[in-house]
């Protein structure tokens, strides 16, 4: 009993009150001992009453306490019972000890008792191997609280496992998953679909033919949007705004944008093809950064020659299309303005660098030497920045070295680091990512850039700079900066060497003027013929030495044929090869029968494993290389790679087994 019910008959008070009833019997006894006698009697009477009365009320309170305790445990059995969560105890070998009632109808069992923890949730087993057992010490942290969810029979439920008791609670969380499922496939997403080249497609028509034309293709895209519950809102002739959520976005990465084809092959038919781009953002919560974003994807898709889409979701951005080559732009205005806003930038500055990529092949210097010459013009002070010249313009350089005062312009990348002030500008050459350049830090410290290339835009890319000429269509940067050229001043005179090192690389770019080529291509080889590029010096300097074309043809003895068109090459373990002669393989493998599209695997001198795909323009070898790491253009692209030629092999072909089963490897 309670020591506080205790004193409720065993107090202070009632001692002290008997004490004094016997004093008084003792007083009373000494006056008179019958009434003493008789007063005594008394007292021992009420004494033994009230020490009856106290022991049934002990025995009641026992009674009553044992009777409430059952009650009690009673009803705790039954709520861990009746709780809307499951609860199971398992034991060191992960079998079910026990649960509650709820646990055997969240997996439909009368009884788990003695079930393997791995057939009811092998998720949750994952988490579990990984605990030691009581018998094992037991590490800091480890048996912490654990979450999981879970999945039975479409309900979610989410698992929190306390290793230290062996326990799990199982919450049914389903109305919570289906409202952040809702809610994640309500999100915003913003678009803009744009007609690549409407302008150049319509010129010739009159206002009905383009009108007509514009109609055709509106409807098209409007038949889309409607399919996969798009909101379109037209913005201009040529420009829509997308409104749609991520569940519509999610069916049409599904689908893989084939509204691009359905234009595609549409206007194809009509002998007036015209492409689309489109630029989709989602995952942020504002507007109108989802709308800067929806932009930027456009961008994108334009600065890889159009005919795609861009997905930009939170930190994914995901391309589709894309399997043609750019359209060439016939309009030169855009060159006019970029020359006009390349010379003010050459004029107000007390210093122009120029840089190409890293390895620099003839079409980076040959481009460097043209924009070299443009400042020149200007009277201002301008060098080219290299490193040690590599075997792929070996020859190139033994030419410029005849040119002293050219050579002389020609600096190490030191030399400009140390050049460099905040009024220099750096003009980066035949690539658009700073960690492909000659000297990344350079980028760094520029407070002015220049970008001027030629191939598909990538992910990633110079934002800061000032100014940029990125022309997918373009066979090669050389023929980018010869018109640059023909706008940046009056007068322009190049020196026969300096024409005929950009034209040197035009001729390798589009393989002697068989691949990639445009009219206007020509017409930039046209001009630089004109001041003066000698053609036969370009054979010389491109001429294969006997023992290349030797090693060449060894490499081709390895070759197989994939998919039934595209050549692969392996070549043997410890084989080094520069990665000029495996781009060359490459090249030549193309010229065999029935090849679509070639790929060449070997290890390089550096150690570093290279993969050089070409491609004749009916496979997009960008999109492979760029699943590996890499880049290039859609007929011409690379990858460098750690490891060996077997397991880069190993990636190819997962890489091309992927697109096949997707979408095809062929146009």
């Amino acid at each position: 009993m309670p020591k506080f019910l205790q004193r409720r008959w065993h107090g202070y008070h009632t001692v002290w009150a008997f004490l004094l009833l016997l004093v008084l019997i003792i007083v009373v006894s000494i006056y008179n001992w019958v009434l003493g006698v008789a007063s005594l009697f008394l007292a021992g009477t009420l004494c033994f009453t009230m020490l009856q009365a106290e022991l049934s009320f002990r025995r009641n309170l026992v009674d009553y306490i044992n009777g409430l305790s059952f009650r009690i445990k009673r009803v705790e059995g039954e709520a861990v019972s009746m709780l809307p969560l499951g609860i199971i105890l398992y034991s060191e070998d992960r079998a079910v000890e026990w649960h509650n009632r709820n646990a055997g109808q969240i997996f439909s069992r009368k009884s788990l008792v003695g079930e393997d923890m791995q057939e009811l949730m092998p998720e949750v087993m994952a988490s579990l191997q990984s605990l030691p057992s009581k018998r094992e010490p037991v590490k800091e942290g480890v048996l912490k609280e654990q979450r999981h969810e879970l999945t039975v029979d479409d309900r979610y439920y989410e698992v929190v496992v306390i290793p230290s008791e062996r326990l799990l609670y199982l919450f049914d969380i389903t109305e919570l998953v289906v409202l952040r499922e809702r809610y994640e496939e309500e999100k915003l997403a913003i678009g803009i679909v744009m007609m690549d080249n409407l302008d150049e497609a319509a010129q010739g028509m009159d206002d009905q033919q383009r009108t007509s034309l514009i109609a055709k293709v509106a409807s098209e895209i409007t038949e889309w949007s409607k399919q996969f519950e798009v909101y379109l809102r037209r913005l201009s002739s040529e420009r829509y705004l997308m409104l749609l959520n991520h569940r519509s976005l999610q069916a049409l990465e599904e689908s893989r944008f084939v509204v691009l084809d359905e234009v595609r092959e549409m206007t194809a038919d009509l002998k007036v093809p015209m492409t689309l781009s489109i630029g989709l953002a989602y995952g942020s919560e504002s507007a109108s950064e989802l709308g800067a974003l929806a932009q930027s994807s456009l961008d994108m898709a334009l600065g890889r020659g159009g005919d795609q889409a861009a997905v930009k979701a939170g930190q994914r951005l995901s391309f589709y299309g894309g399997k043609t080559n750019a359209a060439e732009k016939r309009t030169r205005v855009r060159a006019r303005v970029i020359a006009h806003a390349l010379r003010d930038l050459m004029q107000e500055s007390d210093r122009v660098l120029i840089m190409g990529h890293r390895i620099p092949d003839i079409d980076a210097v040959g481009a460097a030497i043209g924009l070299l010459k443009a400042a020149q013009m200007y009277n201002v002070e301008a060098s080219i920045v290299m490193e040690t010249p590599n075997p792929s313009i070996t020859r190139m350089m033994e030419e410029i070295r005849k040119d002293e005062a050219l050579y002389k312009t020609f600096i190490t990348p030191e030399q400009a680091l140390q050049m460099m002030t905040e009024h220099t500008l750096l003009i980066v050459v035949d690539t658009h990512k700073a960690s492909m350049t000659m000297e990344p830090r350079l980028v760094q410290v520029a407070s002015r850039i220049v970008v001027v290339d030629h191939h598909r835009r990538g992910e990633e890319f110079i934002n800061d700079a000032v100014l940029v000429y990125l022309e997918p269509y373009a066979s090669s940067t050389c023929e980018l900066v010869t018109e640059l050229l023909q706008y940046i001043h009056d007068k322009i005179k190049l020196s026969p060497l300096e024409a005929t090192m950009l034209l040197a690389g035009i001729t390798v770019d589009t393989k002697h003027f068989a691949l990639h080529t445009g009219s206007r291509t020509f017409e930039a080889a046209g001009f630089l013929r004109r001041v003066g590029a000698d053609t036969i010096l370009i054979q010389r300097m491109l001429k294969e030495d006997l023992q290349e074309y030797i090693s060449k043809a060894e490499i081709i003895k390895h070759a197989r044929m994939v998919y039934d068109q595209i050549a692969l090459v392996v070549t043997q373990p410890g084989m080094k090869i520069p990665q000029l002669l495996i781009a060359q393989t490459a090249d030549t493998l193309l010229g065999m029968t029935n090849v679509v599209a070639s790929f060449v695997i070997s290890e390089r001198p550096d150690g570093l494993i290279g993969i050089s795909a070409r491609s004749l323009g009916r496979m997009n070898v960008q999109v492979v290389m760029e699943k590996l790491g890499g880049g290039g253009h859609l007929s011409n692209a690379a990858v460098q790679l750690e490891g060996t030629t077997k397991e880069a092999e190993a990636r190819l072909l997962a890489v091309l087994a992927e697109i096949e089963a997707k979408e095809g490897l062929f146009e």
